[in-house]
């Protein structure tokens, strides 16, 4: 006969596996430094590509790498102003995601 907590176990859903593979490969994408950088910067407003290449220490191709990658993850948008494009974030879910790194490693 299975014990009690053993059932309370198993009558919660699991999550798809398909869904875990998408979520880890966005996970993966936020695994770098400077991307959790850029995330903190872009959860307290808009930055150029620019900002976000100074403020990481690196050069503004790279920068540009890297929002590319979390775009496609579904993380980030931008706008156009001019010659200017500013990045936000869309994902509501990143900043509890920051707040866990935060916590952990600050």
């Amino acid at each position: 006969m299975p014990t009690k907590s053993k059932s309370k176990r198993n009558a919660t859903k699991l999550t798809d596996l398909d869904a875990l593979r998408r979520a880890a490969e966005c996970l993966r994408t936020l695994a770098h430094p400077h991307r959790l950088r850029m995330v903190q910067m872009l959860l307290r407003g808009e930055y150029t590509v620019g900002e976000l290449a100074e403020a990481c220490e690196i050069v503004p191709h790279m920068a540009s790498e890297h929002l590319r990658k979390m775009q496609h993850c579904g993380f980030l948008d931008q706008r156009r102003d001019g010659q200017k494009r500013y990045y936000f974030v869309v994902e509501p879910h990143l900043e509890q995601i920051m707040k866990c790194v935060e916590d952990r490693f600050a």
